[in-house]
């Protein structure tokens, strides 16, 4: 199988590049695809160095499954050149998450969506993939009524630049700005750009790409999310209200059951998900699991995940593997 990074110098390209070494992915020939100013660079995979190449000559070479992490307007442009080949895109960027005729996946829970005929599949922000593989378990039992957000996510869900800004403020160094303040010691509400409601686009992605992931728009979602300075690794603060009530051991057990969820809460020992324990790990970690107190069949809980791992590149991967599995491509 002839596989395409698209974006492969990238941050989450690279990332990409790591999880394809580590998983099994039956690759005869890898492409990596960058800019014109990266094309002619050479990078290592698996022992061996590759020349990257241009969007132009990856079509040409008519690869089985494009990997794209290359930012929204490239794909716009280009998925549709590489589909048109016979290749299947799998994009990491907003660009067609909402396009009704595209599916947005995370193969745990609705991987059963796709066919033969998908030439391009979205791959859900980073933010939303966490929510979900912690939130679908529950939801089937209990079915979710209402959904309050809360974010705080690091500065490598940004891109490059956010975290040199990052690094520069802590080296005492005056360089580029990725943000319109600084980040350390600080934190801003305000993760991508605002829309005319209030929200960021951050926030409304959060609000409707888990009801299509979902499969269900009868639940609603408000959030709010913050840019905080820590390197890698989203953590979310969830309140979710239930039509049906529940048991907290039974969550509990519903959370450790579910595939690539793992729960930490055992608050005796001051054992709770944080983002840096999260890091270079591809699993959705759980806890400060409790109930609250102040409105009936409504549970908090504490969701923490590898940003670039999970919220990105290994669920890229794993939609490849998932088609590679049941015959798809």
């Amino acid at each position: 199988m002839r596989v395409a990074v698209v974006g492969a110098t990238g941050m989450v390209g690279t990332v990409m590049l790591q999880v394809l070494e580590e998983r099994n992915l039956p690759i005869t020939e890898l492409i990596p695809v960058a800019s014109a100013r990266s094309a002619g660079k050479k990078l290592a995979y698996k022992g061996n160095d590759y020349t990257v190449v241009t969007l132009e000559d990856a079509v040409k070479m008519k690869p089985d499954v494009a990997l794209f992490s290359a930012g929204g307007d490239t794909s716009l442009e280009w998925a549709p050149k590489f589909a048109e080949v016979g290749t299947t895109v799998i994009d990491n960027s907003s660009a067609w998450r909402m396009d009704p005729t595209k599916k947005l996946v995370v193969p745990e829970i609705n991987g059963d969506v796709l066919t033969a005929e998908d030439k391009i599949i979205a791959n859900p922000n980073c933010s939303t993939i966490q929510l979900v593989m912690a939130l679908s378990p529950l939801h089937d039992k209990y079915k979710m009524k209402r959904l309050v957000i809360s974010t705080y996510q690091s500065v490598s869900g940004t891109g490059v630049k956010a975290v040199k800004q990052l690094d520069n403020e802590e080296a005492g160094i005056d360089g580029e700005m990725a943000y319109p303040h600084k980040i350390g010691r600080n934190a801003l509400p305000h993760c991508d750009i605002f829309l005319e409601n209030g929200y960021t686009k951050e926030e409304m992605k959060l609000v409707k790409e888990p009801k299509k992931i979902l499969r269900d728009d009868s639940f609603s979602v408000t959030a709010t999310a913050v840019r905080i300075p820590t390197a890698g690794g989203h953590s979310e603060a969830v309140n979710v209200q239930f039509e049906n009530d529940f048991d907290v051991a039974e969550v509990r057990q519903l959370l450790n059951d579910f595939p690539g969820v793992v729960v930490q809460d055992d608050l005796a020992n001051n054992v709770y998900p944080m983002p840096i324990n999260a890091h270079d790990k591809d699993e959705v970690f759980v806890g400060r699991i409790r109930r609250d107190e102040s409105q009936e069949n409504t549970l908090n809980l504490w969701i923490v995940s590898d940003n670039l791992r999970k919220g990105a590149a290994t669920n890229t991967v794993q939609i490849a593997e998932y088609l590679v599995a049941n015959n798809l491509i």
